[in-house]
């Protein structure tokens, strides 16, 4: 199976990183503490903190063990960095118009840290497929759920290497 690059910049690695280490340095052992309390308790079958805590540890673990995976397969890749400045690649803050001049601002990002509302979008969302390689100037179609939508693409921009 081919499997595509999990394409990250530092700093949506860097959020990655900082969720997996409060995870596991500081909500996880409170909580086996807790349910270690618990458990001393008495009967574990109707005691709601040991059991609650049971299923929560479980769902930390779980996230745990999510967020270390995606941290092994990230690619990451430093915007600021971007040799070809002219086009719409990973980490690109793109300025697009549609056929009403309503303008919208995406920066491409990986889908971890995607974020449609603060224009952060997936690399691989429709929008974000039809715009990588444009230069400024270019018409891209994107199609989406609702139909066809044509955009120009009028500005391209990296952020400024440190």
């Amino acid at each position: 199976m081919d499997q595509q690059p999990n394409y990250i910049t530092p700093s949506g690695y860097r959020r990655l990183r900082e969720e997996y280490e409060a995870l596991f340095s500081a909500e996880r052992p409170a909580l086996v503490e807790t349910i270690s309390w618990a458990a001393g308790n008495g009967d574990r079958s109707e005691n709601g903190d040991y059991i609650y805590g049971r299923k929560k540890l479980r769902e930390i673990d779980r996230r745990l063990a999510w967020l270390s995976k995606r941290m092994k397969s990230a690619q990451v890749v430093d915007p600021s960095r971007q040799e070809d400045r002219a086009r719409a690649l990973f980490g690109a803050t793109v300025t697009l118009a549609d056929q009403d001049e309503k303008q919208r601002v995406i920066t491409l990002v990986g889908e971890d840290e995607a974020d449609a509302g603060a224009g952060l979008v997936s690399w691989n969302s429709p929008i974000a497929r039809a715009v990588r390689g444009a230069r400024v100037g270019d018409l891209r179609v994107v199609r989406l759920p609702s139909g066809e939508r044509e955009y120009e693409v009028i500005a391209v921009e990296y952020p400024a290497s440190v």
